[in-house]
């Protein structure tokens, strides 16, 4: 993977984050032309550094700026290989406004096959928003993407997965904020107009000084029209679910302005199924989990969904759907600990 960072670098800009001008993504921006330029962030904290790789690509007429953010955890494949792909595929001349790409986020968590957290701090980078400029290497991180590139943004995608214990059912989400009704509207047109299939929107209760923790959260805390990609399982690739995602920003794209002469494929419109409530089983216990319920599968409300057993194989607990719905995510394998997500349930209350 390290070959296909480096293959897609066009020019790199070292710049310490301790020395960055708090406008260096917007000076990109304002500077005149049509142009690629691969930028890379260099993070210190303590004796530890890491880096932040970002790419801007502007077209000659002005338009959005569309953020995408991949590999906020770096064990979620399909979005990073769809990323790298549109790296090579993308070309300014297409591009109307600006696209500002992450290609990985959390590049520690993605070289050293960490799943969650980045290794130089065990900080899950997702719960890490806003940031702190002083902090460890994931704090820093968050507060770059958070102070630099959301601000900078119109659109702000963040895509991730099924991580290395995650079943996931591919959808798109946004946040349900109804004081930025025109941004919901957005976020909400947009992910129909992404094509996939299962949409699903979050009650968003946040207030202005409540801490974001997620980088899409903290975007539409910002005011900026924000959502969710999730599309991949279980810390593998699988071919269909990046060219979901490819597709899926390629429809973004080209319904926000910012692509253009893109050669119209026919497709079959696909009913989309809304779900706006979710309902979260957490483990009750350390255990062993057993269940043949996967992703994408309805339940009902007092169906037993699967059940946990100690290391002899001693039925401990049987866990139980508490409503109708779909299953969005869930363990994918055998371990499972106390307090984790075990289900996610979708469902739909008008």
């Amino acid at each position: 993977m390290t070959n296909l960072i480096s293959k897609a670098v066009v020019l790199s800009v070292f710049v310490s984050f301790s020395m960055m001008k708090s406008q260096s993504i917007k000076e990109i921006l304002n500077q005149n032309g049509s142009f690629r330029k691969d930028t890379i962030f260099s993070i210190k904290s303590e004796s530890k550094e890491t880096y932040l790789p970002v790419t801007i690509v502007k077209g000659k007429e002005k338009g959005p700026v569309f953020t995408i953010v991949a590999g906020i955890h770096g064990y979620e494949y399909p979005p990073i290989i769809a990323v790298q792909e549109l790296l090579k595929e993308i070309q300014p001349e297409n591009i109307k406004g600006s696209l500002i790409i992450i290609p990985i986020a959390n590049v520690e968590s993605f070289q050293k096959r960490t799943p969650f957290i980045n290794p130089l701090d065990q900080k899950n980078l997702n719960t890490a928003f806003p940031g702190l400029s002083n902090g460890t290497p994931t704090d820093q991180i968050a507060h770059l993407i958070t102070k630099e590139i959301i601000p900078n943004s119109t659109i702000f995608l963040d895509i991730h997965g099924g991580d290395a214990s995650e079943d996931l059912l591919p959808f798109v989400c946004y946040y349900n904020r109804k004081d930025a009704a025109e941004n919901t509207k957005k976020a909400h047109e947009l992910s129909i107009k992404s094509r996939i299939k299962y949409v699903v929107s979050y009650p968003y209760t946040l207030k202005s000084t409540d801490q974001s923790k997620y980088a899409f959260k903290e975007a539409t805390q910002q005011g900026i029209t924000a959502l969710s990609i999730e599309a991949g399982k279980l810390g593998t690739v699988q071919k269909e679910n990046v060219d979901l995602i490819k597709t899926a920003i390629y429809n973004m794209l080209e319904h926000s302005g910012n692509y253009i002469m893109r050669k119209s494929k026919a497709v079959t419109k696909k009913a989309t199924v809304l779900l706006n409530q979710q309902d979260y089983i957490r483990v009750p216990e350390n255990g062993i989990f057993y269940s043949n319920l996967k992703s994408g599968d309805k339940v009902k409300k007092n169906q037993i969904l699967g059940y946990i057993t100690d290391e002899f194989g001693n039925k401990k607990q049987d866990i139980v759907s508490q409503t109708d719905g779909i299953i969005l995510y869930k363990v994918g394998t055998p371990p499972v600990n106390k307090g984790e997500t075990l289900f996610c349930i979708g469902y739909n209350e008008l």
